[in-house]
């Protein structure tokens, strides 16, 4: 396992962290495993969020005991003091530790919710009357719009940024990653399946390992899956392997999406996951998981062609900020069903 020096923190933390958003979707006691394999093999960043359902509470139960192991990170998705304070104190008591070492502002991708956030009835505020008072550490930002998570960092606020890094979403290589290196930041990319549509696995957990990165967090759910993840992570990656993999994202990533979610789709097409998955699923194929996704939305997809009220003018792509052809890629999309 490789570790590194976590920005200005002091702390020194694992290239693999273990992301526990879908533990509360399995048995307590296989999360319970799942946790503890992970410390006992040199996993020592947990990544978890108030909203992710009683995952926070799958911690404080499973590996309290060893709270000296592991560096924990939480999140707070709300917006004003009121209930940014009281939401990090309860998430003081079900992790069942006096002090969280990292607490990110969550799911910022709006301007507005920024401004907000950051305001003297905010939640950045909550945040820092928890870091003086000893509740937490460090303060985060966690987001899906690259290009405004570069503005916001300017401010010297944060200590950190949970991103978007995966073969099919390169975007945050451009300007992200470069200034938070410059203003000497904690980097913590997620999501390197993108959700369960990359593969083939150990290039998708090799392809943020290879990249200027501290952490590369990953949803696990059993002893299996981190076995399969700290394996993909043994051996260093060579330039000729670092270029294989820019070169197979840079093919990967040309449907631009950052999923940001502006969009919306009136018949409710999960639109991010159509495009982010057009070019994995043409060239590889997709996880079970997507395979799953597909069969789900059978019916939305196919009935994209025939909605009147997108038929000159598609309402999804009036509201992309990167302007993209949307509905192209989803009515392309239904050629999956006949692959």
């Amino acid at each position: 396992m490789r570790y590194s020096l976590f920005g200005k923190t002091g702390y020194k933390v694992s290239s693999l962290g273990f992301g526990a958003m879908n533990l509360p979707g399995v048995p307590f006691e296989q999360a319970d495993k799942a946790l503890n394999y992970a410390l006992d093999h040199g996993i020592n960043y947990i990544d978890t969020a108030a909203a992710y359902r009683n995952s926070e509470e799958i911690i404080g139960k499973s590996i309290a005991h060893r709270r000296q192991e592991y560096f924990l990170a939480t999140k707070t998705n709300k917006r004003d003091y009121d209930s940014a304070r009281q939401e990090i104190e309860e998430s003081l008591n079900k992790l069942q530790t006096n002090t969280i070492d990292l607490l990110q502002i969550h799911y910022v991708n709006y301007e507005h919710e920024f401004e907000k956030a950051m305001s003297e009835d905010g939640a950045y505020r909550a945040a820092v009357e928890a870091r003086e008072a000893g509740k937490i550490r460090f303060i985060g930002l966690t987001g899906h719009r690259p290009d405004l998570l570069t503005q916001w960092i300017e401010s010297g606020c944060f200590d950190q940024v949970l991103f978007h890094l995966n073969l099919a979403q390169p975007f945050a290589l451009e300007q992200l990653i470069p200034t938070m290196t410059r203003l000497q930041m904690g980097k913590v990319a997620m999501k390197p399946l993108s959700g369960g549509f990359i593969q083939p696995v150990e290039k998708a957990i090799r392809y943020p390992y290879s990249q200027d990165v501290h952490v590369t967090i990953s949803g696990m759910v059993s002893v299996e899956e981190v076995r399969q993840n700290i394996q993909a992570q043994e051996k260093e990656v060579s330039e000729a392997e670092r270029q294989q993999l820019e070169s197979l994202a840079a093919e990967l990533g040309e449907h631009n999406c950052r999923r940001c979610n502006y969009c919306s789709c009136p018949i409710g097409i999960p639109i991010p996951d159509v495009m982010i998955s057009s070019r994995i699923r043409n060239k590889f194929g997709l996880l079970p998981k997507g395979d799953g996704f597909y069969e789900k939305h059978k019916e939305k997809l196919f009935s994209c062609a025939d909605y009147e009220p997108c038929r000159e003018q598609p309402l999804c792509e009036q509201k992309c900020p990167y302007h993209l052809p949307m509905q192209s890629v989803i009515q392309q999309s239904v050629s999956y069903f006949s692959s």
